[in-house]
């Protein structure tokens, strides 16, 4: 990924929280001759250095997790078009601002029960435990591994992590504070990334 310096991101804690606040990721690997993605909920094991998944069994992609094919997962935070009419020093053209994190690595499928399941367990646990009623997982015996047999669990071991936030820092202080009053006036997405930019830059 082209990263100026004045985007770069380094700071693996800020990454991480990253990965962990837009965990629904594009994860493209080689399949044949050509480029091939899924868009999958991926979980960080930060004590492990690495991320958790898994794809219906049905979806040729996991036959190329074979521990040694490298793949991309890219985490896209929110992102908004800017004008050129929102900066205070001229001149200037239009741009789109944004935030992704790219994590490198060589998947391989976990062929074991027990890590299936403790993946789904983890997913349940992220995504519905802050939920007022929260699902109960109170599936019949059968049901349960017909299901497990319909998907595929695997870990991607994070070789490489690169973070892009274009948040306009090559900018005046002026124009970045006219830009987020903007930011701050236009549709959800753009007010969310307002939120990320002054979050990261403290303004």
């Amino acid at each position: 990924m082209y990263v100026p310096e004045h985007f770069r991101v380094q700071d693996r804690a800020v990454l991480f929280e990253f990965i962990e606040r837009y965990s629904f990721a594009t994860l493209i690997t080689q399949v044949g001759c050509a480029p091939f993605a899924s868009h999958v909920p991926l979980l960080l094991d930060r004590e492990r250095d690495r991320l958790l998944g898994h794809v219906a069994r049905a979806n040729p992609h996991w036959r190329s997790f074979d521990g040694q094919a490298q793949a991309l997962a890219i985490f896209a935070g929110p992102h908004a078009y800017i004008s050129p009419t929102w900066y205070v020093t001229t001149p200037n053209v239009p741009t789109w601002n944004y935030a992704v994190v790219h994590v490198y690595g060589a998947p391989r499928v976990l062929a074991g029960e027990t890590e299936l399941a403790g993946i789904l367990d983890l997913l349940l646990a992220k995504y519905e435990s802050t939920r007022e009623q929260p699902w109960a997982n109170d599936l019949a015996d059968d049901y349960r591994a017909k299901f497990h047999k319909a998907i595929v669990a695997f870990e991607m071991p994070m070789a490489r992590l690169e973070g892009k936030f274009k948040f306009g820092q090559n900018r005046e202080a002026a124009d970045r504070q006219s830009m987020l009053q903007h930011l701050a006036q236009g549709d959800a997405q753009a007010q969310m990334l307002a939120e990320l930019i002054r979050q990261h830059l403290r303004e």
